[in-house]
């Protein structure tokens, strides 16, 4: 009976190494040092158990090797030989009954440390890393500290040898941005965030990566006001647009001097006064277009007036950025005053997508699973095709690319408004 009880308690001190050294393994030092900051017993020395891992694994490792031998030539032995003198007993040969008794009590002693000494402890480890490892951390910690001077040994050799074959200290764990989005997706299907807060996610993580013309709204689409244009026809102006701020010129899109705020106009214009435009015209940070969308952001965020004029490299006025460009580019885009934004992409029934031209290709990507290549010279699915075709599409011309077929099948001028994606059988991508 005292050889049981003594196999049991080995089985499950092993099993609280193992769960301990998976636990601490696993543990999320972002996790931990919120537990550590909201109060939370023991996650202070996990968190520290886990940045200094090389004394902790030592510790778990003797106590482990530990119990393997105490097991093997005690529990072993001992129940071997009781389960051997049982079956002579009842009239089995010796030559039966010593490697059977032995062995059924070694398969047993095997089965039990797996099942019961490992996997059932590591895997409820790996359900609830965190919160075991603030529980066995002081526990581990005191074991690590009675046990110093062999920890220390066999901390060192590990180190000597990592030294003798040229390996330095282990680099800090770095969660990249390829990693969070995985996480995302695990916990969208998981139920855990919505698939519109995964969305916004994912649009939050884009804004480093996008170029702020990637975001802006291109000088095609910008009401602005001429200067030289007389004063009815600037009343006109002001009174067929839908913006608030508009940009103003001196004789081309290309000399825009500042922003106009409509509000500011509008008692003066309630009064009937003569107007001088030139007086209400305030100036606006202007942002080269290759800037990221976050630098972008940061510079609205300190203008006086919440809006930017984005020029490229010659100087010429490329059109403008907004807060709500920003969040169109997170969130999705939103309706305006002439009626329903139009949608970005629609799945057809056949499986193709019908794309519009202006459509940033990291979202296309995200929609249609598609693998971007890191360097890239355009910003757009309109983008992408003149790049591939190197000239200006007519319709019904088209591109093989990425694995998809884009054609071309609406034109707005000289701009592609509408291009339809067809996935590829058997092609090859050609990047």
């Amino acid at each position: 009976m005292l050889e049981l009880l003594v196999a049991a308690l080995l089985i499950a001190l092993n099993g609280v190494f193992a769960l301990s050294e998976l636990a601490l393994v696993s543990a999320r030092a972002s996790r931990l040092r919120v537990l550590a900051d909201s109060g939370r017993r023991g996650a202070r020395t996990a968190l520290m158990l886990a940045e200094n891992p090389g004394k902790f694994l030592s510790t778990v490792q003797i106590g482990i090797t530990l119990i393997g031998v105490l097991a093997g030539a005690f529990s072993g032995a001992a129940l071997g030989a009781d389960l051997v003198t049982i079956l002579r007993d009842r009239n089995v040969p010796a030559w039966i009954a010593d490697p059977l008794g032995y062995g059924i009590v070694i398969s047993a002693i095997t089965y039990l440390s797996v099942v019961i000494g490992e996997l059932v402890p590591k895997q409820l480890a790996l359900r609830h890393p965190e919160g075991i490892a603030c529980t066995v951390a002081p526990g581990m910690l005191l074991l690590s500290r009675i046990g110093a001077p062999v920890v220390w040994i066999l901390d060192a050799s590990s180190r000597l040898i990592f030294g003798l074959m040229g390996l330095g200290e282990a680099p800090a764990t770095v969660v990249t941005e390829e990693e969070i989005k995985n996480m995302v997706e695990e916990a969208t299907s998981a139920g855990i965030i919505e698939v519109d807060e995964r969305r916004m996610i994912s649009g939050v993580l884009r804004l480093g990566d996008r170029a702020v013309r990637a975001v802006m709204t291109p000088r095609t689409d910008v009401d602005w006001i001429d200067l030289a244009m007389d004063d009815d026809a600037i009343r006109a102006k002001l009174i067929q647009t839908t913006h608030s701020r508009l940009p103003v010129g001196e004789g081309s899109s290309d000399n825009i001097v500042g922003i106009l705020q409509l509000r500011e106009l509008l008692p003066a214009y309630m009064r009937g006064e003569t107007v001088n435009l030139r007086s209400f015209v305030r100036a606006a940070p202007v942002l080269p277009d290759r800037i990221d969308a976050l630098e972008a952001l940061n510079v609205l965020r300190e203008a006086s007036v919440p809006i930017a004029l984005v020029h490229d490299e010659y100087g010429h006025f490329e059109g403008l950025v907004t807060p709500a460009d920003i969040l169109d580019a997170i969130a999705g885009a939103f309706k305006s005053d002439e009626g329903t934004a139009e949608p970005e992409a629609v799945e057809r029934d056949d499986g193709s997508w019908l794309l519009a031209g202006w459509m940033p290709v990291d979202e296309m990507s995200d929609q249609l699973g598609i693998n971007l290549p890191r360097t890239r010279a355009y910003e757009t699915v309109a983008g992408l095709i003149i790049d591939k075709l190197h000239h200006l599409p007519a319709t019904g011309e088209y591109i093989e690319t990425l694995g998809w077929r884009f054609e071309v099948v609406d034109l707005d001028g000289r701009r592609i408004d509408k291009v339809l994606a067809r996935r590829l059988e058997d092609s090859d991508v050609d990047g």
